[in-house]
């Protein structure tokens, strides 16, 4: 038994592969987005290794279809070369048979190309799905912005309400300023940002004051778990229910759904904050959202309103940002487009993603260039080989056909696996549509490491059929 899992150890692994892979699936179905993605993603990863173990198969199958020929090996090649010379003909459909034989010649040599291909490949792709970018507009209730057109924060707090007459008139706004144009206003706790603009871990982070019902009404953001309606519900412990972004909550507190974090309120007393659910990143990153009741009751000194989500028309939203900052300029009003700072978050996250792409990228660098020393000392191996065949009626255009066969094989396996593999792992992304598929650069990428695998083969079966091969062919 050790003897035959040795002998077909590439096969053993590929299925070993495939049922981890069918096995993460399967558990993972019904799952929610953010596991359902990491089920899939790991799946991806578990497909990837099975489809490098079939590779090895297929060349150990490749290597013993030569033998059992019985034809003659030359310059220890494959026998194949000795069933290619008893032919009649030279075809060139022979020839391609003979060339994909002869890459399983030097399997280690082989696999090694289509394993680093086939990673950076799965690499680069799969990062590139995550590449977030925000949506243009503020139509849409589930995204980022929640609907809403604009963000404003002040640095001294309003008192007024802006959605009346009464609280307009104080700061000198009339009706047609604030036509179509609705504020959803925030309290606000400074403390630390705990958004990703920060690199260090958020100890006490700045907590928003929200009407949950306001929230609720308007189907405003995505939540990956949980509700707007979880902030009103008292839990048995005394502990205050908080929502918070993906962001926010696993990367800068480390924390998941139904974690605790301890702060001190204004009363210098401590309170337990509980996670109950988590929203897809969101403008609101960088702090902890509570119930406006529960901020009041704990955290009165933070009087009045400082944060300000508005709706307003997309066409009227520049217009309308420059006539609050003017009118509430003394209370040190800040007003953004919602897409701009969600983006500004966003290209924080893109940029450790770019970060991947590079160490992807240089993976197929390494693997094209590997592929060019394995197909020039491969053809230099078999130069006495190639001379004899020259000798026996071989034209050069023809061995140049027979050299880029056998190594577009490795190519075009090392594509395959690491695409199909990568287009597993992210499926989920791609199939909710979060996140714009960069086509082009991948298309391009992919594009240009195929065409530089034909160059490298192209010009090392130059390299070697290049001058008199009266040398070569005495060695044999």
């Amino acid at each position: 038994m050790f003897a035959y899992l040795r002998r077909h150890l590439g096969l053993v692994l590929g299925v070993c592969g495939l049922l981890i892979a069918g096995v993460l699936l399967w558990t993972g179905r019904g799952g929610q987005d953010q596991q359902a993605a990491e089920t899939f993603f790991g799946a991806g990863s578990c497909l990837l290794l099975a489809g490098i173990g079939f590779c090895q198969s297929l060349l150990a199958r490749l290597a013993s279809a030569g033998a059992a020929s019985g034809a003659p090996a030359i310059d220890g090649a494959p026998a194949a070369v000795g069933a290619a010379l008893a032919q009649p003909e030279y075809a060139a459909g022979t020839l391609a048979g003979l060339g994909l034989r002869n890459a399983a010649r030097r399997r280690r040599r082989s696999l090694t190309v289509i394993s680093v291909l086939a990673s950076g490949v799965f690499l680069l792709v799969a990062v590139s799905a995550f590449h977030q970018e925000a949506p243009q507009g503020a139509t849409s209730r589930q995204t980022g912005t929640g609907g809403f057109a604009l963000f404003a924060q002040s640095t001294l707090p309003v008192y007024d309400d802006l959605n009346t007459v009464a609280g307009r008139t104080v700061f000198g706004l009339t009706a047609e300023d604030c036509a179509g144009a609705t504020v959803v206003p925030l309290r606000l706790r400074e403390g630390d940002d705990a958004s990703c603009l920060n690199l260090n871990r958020a100890q006490q982070p700045r907590l928003y004051g929200v009407q949950p019902g306001e929230l609720e009404r308007r189907k405003a953001f995505a939540f990956l778990s949980g509700a707007w309606p979880l902030l009103e519900q008292a839990a048995a412990d005394g502990a205050i229910p908080a929502l918070g972004d993906e962001p926010t909550v696993t990367w800068a507190l480390g924390k998941q759904v139904g974690d605790v974090l301890t702060m001190t309120d204004d009363h210098g007393q401590a309170v337990k904050l509980r996670i109950v659910g988590v929203l897809a990143s969101s403008v609101l990153q960088g702090g902890l959202l509570l119930s406006e009741k529960q901020f009041i009751a704990h955290f009165p000194a933070s009087a009045g309103y400082r944060a300000f989500l508005v709706e307003a028309p997309p066409a009227r939203a520049p217009e309308l940002a420059a006539t609050l900052t003017r009118a509430l300029q003394d209370r040190g009003m800040e007003v953004v487009s919602a897409g701009r700072r969600l983006a500004d978050f966003m290209a924080v996250e893109n940029t450790y993603l770019g970060i991947f792409q590079v160490l992807g990228g240089l993976g197929l660098v390494l693997g094209s260039l590997g592929l060019a020393l394995v197909v020039l000392r491969n053809v230099l191996e078999r130069r006495g080989e190639l001379a004899l065949l020259l000798a026996l009626g071989f034209r050069r255009r023809a061995l140049q056909r027979l050299v880029l066969a056998e190594h577009w094989l490795l190519i075009c396996l090392g594509l395959a696996v690491g695409l199909g593999a990568a287009v597993l792992a992210v499926w989920p992304a791609w199939r909710a549509g979060q996140n714009a598929v960069p086509w082009v650069l991948l298309g391009g990428t992919l594009g240009a490491l195929a065409a530089g695998g034909l160059l490298w083969t192209w010009l090392a079966a130059r390299a070697a059929l290049r001058g008199p091969l009266l040398a070569a062919l005495r060695n044999e």
